[in-house]
């Protein structure tokens, strides 16, 4: 039998995206192809009193400026609209009406037969408007914080008057600034007007059948009438949850002139939607003498928009991570006028995170105890938020293998202790954790007469390898050569699947993907039951395996049958198998995780006050990792994001303005080259039979948590000094 899952296989996708065939979003089109250009508001808060567009509409090629005096009437928009990803509150219609919530705020598309028409004539319309106060400041809204309406762990125990009592305690606070996505490709929407007055739509998303539903339900369109197609998806890290203003836009221009219509977000307009949000964590950690912790006391504000509630799970990881028998969280979201902000890659854990670990690095030394040593002491095999037992947990695997591979054994304690030259040296490090979810999702699979076999599901490909390790599963079952499988996704005609994004879809679709190929089997099996004196009539699918279009029975291997004469004899090219996965009820007993061990070395110059992050090892218990080489590439990626937002990642807000003014690649830092160095992964050997069918628990998200606090704890190694402000840059260095 050929095996493929957990072998490093290059990407099957790969020679499309390296030759410029893969399409993306803003590259598809037709003969009456238009485009519309965004025009955005120049105020935070207040009304728009007049619009004047008559020098674009005199500007040749100009077909039409739609705002919200003139845009045509839409199902939904007296009524709040949803989506699958949609924060509480009433969300954001662009074009509703004449308020302003927040600055660059869509006020107007320009539609013309060219991109270049449409820019110049955008630039022409002048509005004018009645500003109103606005509030753009986390800290000056802090008191006017509300609670989040996402449910939390309840308290245990007293964990003030513990905090009181204990011998060894740190009270800190801790500031995580706004970052932006800033994937590759930005947000475009292609609406096709087909003839019939139905509607393609090529749109970044990282749910097909979400978008579709969406446009369907916002401008009152039949099931069916729109279909979602996006093959490709040049990087989303959350960005492509929630669909986003431009494919509302596009498809309005659309569906009032009849016409196909393009809609790309300029690079500065990516600015205007979404980011993760500002926090402040205040945190009150306490332990005994031996350095068991004794009391966690964990305070969040968040941001959030003046019209929605945005939530994350940023204080539930202090509730679980550790045993603790005293714990209090508190979770609150202070209202601004910026816009809602978004799910970026692992959500609310790498802030959350992010603050515990800072804090127990602060008491481990608090206690005089390597930090190592101190999580080691506080390890739990039992969810104490839910009194449950892991499905499996090898953290103290992840602890062991990746001090060892680190080198962690030859580190000094003492702050300013360790030196290369004229460089002071830090050793850091933090756990990592994150969930493991399965939701329920579909896949069809066909086998072809020719030994070809295609696999199909709703789901997206954001760059994280799904099209590959689908692949491999589906070729594993069936023994076939990786060429001979193909697997479709990225439309919204496809059996259904969730959104792709917080490290399910491996276990949602590839758990579909597995049932659908084995319900298929059985179908081929049964058939093959059917011929005259056939060896297969008491076998069950455990008896028999599949390989090169053969099915052969397993203690007889001179056995087989070919899957072809099957389907010649049955008269049809073809057979197919749908099937729909759900997480099984045992899941229910268990809290499912993945969890991580991160090392970091940096290096800070004395004189100047740069610090180079210099080596790191992330040691990864993940269940069963499919498919290695994307799997790798996740955590390298995920290590080098927590590079940026340890150190360089930052909105610039001008709070007068409410305007992010870093809106572009230039002045929004985020690592290059030269930054990142000697990056290690470990994966851990860990088995999980709750999980799911394939073992698998997800590695998009773990690999970024943990990292911002391992390398803000190396900082304070380095030089003594701790910094609670992210990003960590040289003048907070030198303060």
């Amino acid at each position: 039998m050929t095996a493929y899952l957990g072998k490093a296989v290059s990407r099957v996708d790969g020679p499309l995206k390296v030759t410029g065939k893969a399409l993306y979003a803003g590259e598809f089109g037709t003969a009456d192809l238009c485009t519309g250009y965004v025009v955005n508001s120049s105020v935070a808060k207040g009304r728009i009193l007049s619009i004047d567009t008559q020098a674009a509409l005199n500007v040749p090629g100009v077909l039409d400026v739609i705002t919200h005096e003139n845009r045509p009437e839409v199902a939904s928009y007296n009524e709040s609209y949803t989506d699958m990803d949609a924060a509480d509150g009433k969300h954001f219609r662009p074009l509703y009406n004449d308020r302003v919530l927040f600055n660059m705020q869509p006020v107007a598309l320009v539609v013309a037969e060219s991109f270049e028409t449409a820019h110049y004539a955008a630039s022409l319309i002048r509005v004018d408007y009645e500003a109103e106060p606005h509030q753009a400041d986390i800290y000056a809204q802090r008191g006017n914080a509300h609670k989040a309406p996402t449910p939390m762990p309840p308290d245990r125990g007293d964990a003030d008057s513990a905090w009181a009592s204990a011998p060894v305690k740190i009270e800190a606070e801790y500031h995580s600034a706004a970052e932006f996505h800033n994937p590759m490709e930005m947000h475009a929407s292609t609406v096709i007007y087909n003839t019939d007055g139905k509607l393609t739509v090529h749109d970044k998303t990282q749910g097909v059948q979400n978008s579709a539903q969406f446009i369907s339900n916002i401008f009152g369109l039949p099931d069916g009438d729109v279909r979602v197609v996006t093959p490709f998806v040049g990087g989303a890290f959350g960005s492509g949850l929630r669909p986003q203003y431009q494919l509302v836009l596009a498809t309005m221009a659309a569906l009032k002139l009849k016409r196909s219509v393009r809609v790309v977000l300029s690079r500065e307009q990516m600015f205007s939607f979404g980011h993760r949000p500002e926090t402040i964590q205040h945190f009150r950690l306490a332990c005994d003498q031996e350095g068991k912790l004794v009391s966690t006391i964990h305070e969040v504000v968040g941001e959030t928009s003046s019209f929605e509630d945005f939530t994350e799970m940023v204080v539930v990881w202090s509730a679980s991570l550790y045993g603790c028998p005293n714990v209090r969280l508190d979770y609150k979201l202070a209202p601004l006028d910026l816009y809602t902000p978004l799910d970026m890659r692992a959500p609310g854990a790498v802030l959350g995170v992010y603050g515990l670990e800072s804090a127990m690095d602060e008491l481990a030394y608090a206690a005089n105890i390597d930090p190592l040593e101190f999580r080691i002491r506080n390890f739990t095999d039992v969810d104490p938020a839910s009194n449950k037992p892991y499905s499996s947990k090898e953290l103290l695997e992840c602890y062991r293998q990746g001090a060892e591979r680190f080198g962690w054994s030859k580190r000094s304690h003492e702050p300013r202790s360790m030196r290369d030259g004229k460089q002071l040296v830090g050793w850091g490090m933090a756990t990592g954790v994150w969930e493991a979810m399965q939701n329920p999702a579909s896949a069809k699979a066909v086998i072809n007469i020719d030994g070809s076999l295609v696999v199909s599901s709703a789901t997206a490909d954001i760059g994280t390898g799904t099209y590959t390790v689908m692949t491999q599963i589906a070729a594993e079952l069936f023994g076939l050569p990786l060429e001979k499988v193909t697997f479709r996704l990225g439309d919204s005609t496809l059996p259904k699947a969730p959104l792709e994004g917080g490290s399910f879809t491996v276990s949602s679709v590839g758990s579909a993907v597995k049932q659908a190929c084995e319900t298929l089997q059985q179908q081929l099996l049964d058939q093959a039951k059917e011929e005259d004196q056939s060896p297969f009539s008491n076998l069950e699918l455990t008896d028999v395996v599949f390989e090169n279009g053969e099915i052969c029975i397993k203690a007889a291997p001179a056995e087989r049958i070919k899957i072809a004469d099957l389907l010649k004899k049955g008269g049809t090219p073809s057979m197919e198998a749908s099937a729909s996965a759900s997480p099984k009820k045992e899941r229910d007993d268990y809290t499912t995780a993945t969890h991580s061990a991160v090392f970091v070395e940096v290096k800070v110059d004395e004189d100047f006050g740069t610090i180079q992050v210099s080596r790191m090892v992330s040691a990864i218990a993940a269940g069963r990792v499919l498919s290695l080489k994307p799997g790798r590439n996740q955590i390298l990626g995920g290590m080098v994001w927590g590079i940026g937002m340890a150190m360089q990642e930052e909105g610039m807000l001008d709070k007068d303005l409410a305007r992010w003014m870093n809106h572009n690649i230039a002045e929004y830092h985020f690592p290059v080259n030269a930054d990142v160095h000697d990056l290690d992964v470990i994966f851990v050997e860990e088995h999980d039979e709750i999980v799911n069918p394939l073992g698998a628990k997800g590695i998009g998200e773990i690999g970024i948590v943990g990292v911002a606090a391992a390398i803000a704890n190396a900082v304070y190694h380095a030089t003594g000094k701790r910094i609670r402000d992210l990003p960590i840059t040289l003048d907070k260095v030198f303060e």
